[in-house]
């Protein structure tokens, strides 16, 4: 089941308070970017962020779930309606994530 642009657009409403949050749509799914890391994404209508101490850190009792198939198990953030803690949880993230990869130029 892909996942709908209106919880997507939820999602990206409760991150307002973040700049630079950023999208990319990917096969009916959505993965989100802060200040150009990659912290998670909407995968079938469920926000999931990656697994960083930080954030096992904040949200101990959450679910490890898969976003597809063949995935690394990430956390289900259940308290989405909560902005404050939303915007705390990507922040603290943001430090442990990998640095974007740099793409391959191509040889002209």
């Amino acid at each position: 089941m892909a996942s709908s642009k209106d919880y997507l657009d939820f999602i990206l409403e409760q991150l307002s308070g973040l700049e630079e949050i950023t999208y990319r749509q990917m096969m009916g799914e959505y993965i989100l970017y802060y200040r150009g890391k990659v912290i998670g994404g909407v995968y079938d209508d469920r926000f999931l962020v990656k697994q960083t101490k930080s954030a096992l850190a904040m949200m101990p009792d959450a679910d490890l779930e898969l976003p597809y198939e063949g995935a690394k198990e990430m956390i289900l953030v259940d308290d989405v309606d909560n902005k404050d803690f939303l915007k705390e949880l990507i922040e603290a993230m943001y430090g442990e994530l990998p640095a974007p990869k740099k793409k391959k130029q191509q040889i002209k």
